[in-house]
């Protein structure tokens, strides 16, 4: 059948390798993760569709933006973040993302068997989040005290649900090490994701004008043929002029990793 072209734009966001919007082209551990809906981009994951503030390619990092998560102007109702175990390894949220557990029950298990799990954040408190943001001192409207919070790490969502963690709000911020001395109206609220790119030979093929891709019919991702799409001359764009470069590094190593990552999170 004609090959698809891949885009490499979505509004102004560049859409370069592992990342794709179009089936087929980028890395398939990454495939169906972003979706371009008119000029937005979107991280898609099984709790939801988070935004793409920016992608920085030299750095290997995705900033995105919950809607549906509270902040420090606004309180959403309830909510969950959810990535699949596949997402989970190959783009987690970066170590200088925290994740704010606002008010706790005093039962929560972050705040007596888990407590290990809560760290200090630059040396801001719970009393200066629900003190410093309009959202937030709703919480403590009623008693004139401030709840329990817990300033953790993407493992501790990961593993327990808001129910389990008896915290009815959260909200994350990112860069949190140059946050010392800033109040949380200036913080930089969302999840800065960090991934790693398959070596599998697609700068030579970029370089050359191409775009690389995989066979979605083949299968299992260990099975995978990484090819590299460059448009031939003369084509006119006609997409079946395309010429098809195989490249021989296949993800063999990569699936391994992978799937031993996901057996240890799910049996270990």
């Amino acid at each position: 059948s004609p090959l698809t072209p891949c885009r490499t734009l979505c509004g102004t966001t560049a859409i370069n390798y592992p990342f794709s919007i179009d089936d087929g082209c980028g890395a398939p551990q990454y495939r169906s993760m972003l979706n371009c809906t008119g000029t937005d981009l979107f991280f898609m994951t099984t709790s939801g569709r988070y935004k793409v503030q920016s992608i920085d390619y030299n750095k290997q990092t995705m900033v995105v933006y919950d809607p549906a998560m509270s902040t420090c102007s606004i309180l959403q109702p309830h909510h969950d973040f959810v990535m699949t175990d596949v997402e989970s390894v190959v783009i987690p949220p970066s170590s200088d993302t925290v994740f704010a557990l606002l008010n706790c029950s005093i039962d929560s298990p972050v705040l007596n068997r888990y407590k290990n799990l809560c760290f200090n954040f630059s040396g801001h408190s719970c009393d200066e989040l629900y003190g410093g943001c309009n959202a937030f001192r709703v919480f403590r409207a009623f008693t004139n005290s401030s709840p329990p919070c817990c300033f953790t790490g993407y493992d501790t969502v990961k593993y327990m649900s808001m129910n389990i963690l008896d915290c009815s709000h959260y909200t994350s911020f990112i860069n949190v090490d140059g946050l010392k001395g800033i109040g949380p109206a200036d913080w930089v609220y969302g999840m800065k994701l960090s991934y790693a790119v398959p070596d599998t030979g697609c700068g030579r093929c970029t370089r050359s004008g191409g775009a690389c891709g995989y066979d979605t019919e083949t299968g299992p991702i260990n099975f995978i043929l990484i090819t590299c799409y460059i448009l031939a001359a003369g084509s006119n764009g006609d997409i079946g002029g395309a010429q098809k470069l195989a490249l021989r590094t296949k993800f063999h190593a990569f699936a391994l990793v992978v799937g031993a990552l996901i057996y240890f999170v799910i049996f270990i």
